[in-house]
């Protein structure tokens, strides 16, 4: 599972069980994001959780890891054998902004920010995913 980590919402994706395809989830409001991870998390088996983490050009923690901190602080106490992995997630918004137009999404539609969020954490855990299968063939 992946979490696009925002102020106001949060976009979420998961993989099919081999661990191939990321697929958009849902958006949910960041104060009800917790509760929605104790009640999504045992019951689909997540067996881990990747969170997009803002990094400036020179890879350093950007100013909007202030509010990312306290929920990654958070979770690691409310779920303590779920691995957590932190992905750098320069330029997703842009990337899901651009899927959208090649996915043919009507303009209109692209002002929804809650679909950019959910693609968003998909390429953040396609993303993932990918530098795993990488690493194991090295």
């Amino acid at each position: 599972m992946a979490i696009d980590y925002g102020r106001k919402r949060c976009g979420l994706a998961v993989t099919d069980p081999m661990r191939i395809i990321a697929s958009p989830l849902v958006t949910v409001p960041s104060g009800e994001l917790e509760a929605f991870l104790k009640d999504y998390i045992p019951r689909e088996k997540v067996t881990d959780v990747v969170i997009g983490y803002p990094v400036t050009v020179n890879n350093l923690p950007s100013e909007s890891v202030r509010y990312i901190d306290p929920f990654i602080a958070r979770f690691r106490k409310l779920f303590p054998d779920t691995p957590l992995h932190l992905a750098d997630e320069r330029f997703t918004s842009q990337m899901a902004m651009r899927t959208m137009i090649d996915g043919g999404v009507k303009k209109s539609s692209r002002r929804d920010k809650a679909m950019a969020d959910r693609i968003s954490a998909s390429i953040i855990l396609q993303s993932w995913l990918s530098s795993r299968e990488n690493g194991n063939r090295n």
